[in-house]
């Protein structure tokens, strides 16, 4: 679809992916409602955003408040007209502890934030982006929905969920205009563990580790919105995993436990 002129509604737009995703989207000649949980981090967004000041809104909402997320599509629509676009890109990782050591209340927090927020986000808006001539459905998953990082497992299957809730919204909205996009990043270079609350335990300095700039995903992801791409993997790391997962399911996991084991080791 094309970009330009069109209303796009970005969750976690105010830091990493989310924040690069609303400046691209508004580099490309879009209006944007940038959405995050925390006020700061949009003012943050905003002042990067200054000389596109009449096309952007923030809107400080949890994704996991199913009637904050009702209230916001008109809010949006008050203030925009309508809405052509929707990326939920907010997301939060679990702290790096197993899970016969991770608090329920841990697990319930990352559920609420990856899957249902991305379940309110698709409820409460996909009524408008039907309405429109074309529009674009993108839920952000990751390359943890592929092979379980260690310490990590309730978050991958949070996004697992997306996955197949991505994959199930794109069969019943493939005859419509809406057009429906799964995203699998790999190492992305944001701040996603520290607004988690989950510091990465010896985080690796090794420079053979190939991490993409939250920039050049956003990129990726503003393309696959104008190709009206269904899958994209952003990132050689989650390229690799998605074949060897599917080609070779158990030793992907056990390729993985090796290499990254060490984020749970005592």
């Amino acid at each position: 679809m094309q970009i330009r002129d069109k209303v796009f509604v970005v969750t976690g737009g105010g830091n990493g992916i989310g924040r690069d995703v609303v400046l691209e989207l508004l580099v490309r000649g879009a209006r944007v409602a940038a959405v995050d949980l925390r006020t700061e981090a949009l003012d943050g967004t905003r002042a990067l955003a200054v000389a596109y000041d009449d096309r952007l809104t923030t809107h400080t909402v949890d994704v996991s408040d199913r009637a904050a997320v009702e209230a916001l599509v008109t809010e949006v629509t008050t203030a925009h007209g309508r809405v052509d676009g929707v990326a939920n890109v907010a997301g939060i990782i679990q702290k790096f502890v197993p899970f016969a050591e991770l608090p329920y209340d841990e697990m319930n927090k990352v559920l609420d934030v990856n899957y249902w927020g991305v379940v309110h986000m698709c409820k409460a808006f996909l009524p408008a982006l039907l309405t429109r001539p074309e529009a674009s459905l993108l839920n952000v998953s990751s390359m943890g929905a592929f092979v379980p990082v260690p310490g990590q497992s309730v978050y991958g299957a949070s996004k697992a969920a997306v996955k197949l809730l991505t994959e199930g919204l794109y069969a019943e909205l493939r005859t419509t205009k809406v057009a429906v996009t799964l995203v699998f990043p790999g190492a992305v270079r944001t701040g996603i563990a520290e607004n988690s609350g989950a510091a990465i335990p010896g985080r690796s300095t090794d420079a053979s580790v190939k991490i993409t700039s939250s920039a050049e995903a956003a990129r990726r992801i503003a393309d696959a919105i104008e190709k009206g791409a269904f899958r994209v993997c952003i990132g050689k790391d989650a390229t690799m995993l998605d074949l060897l997962a599917r080609f070779m399911p158990r030793r992907s996991i056990e390729f993985l436990a090796k290499k990254m084991g060490s984020l749970v080791d005592r």
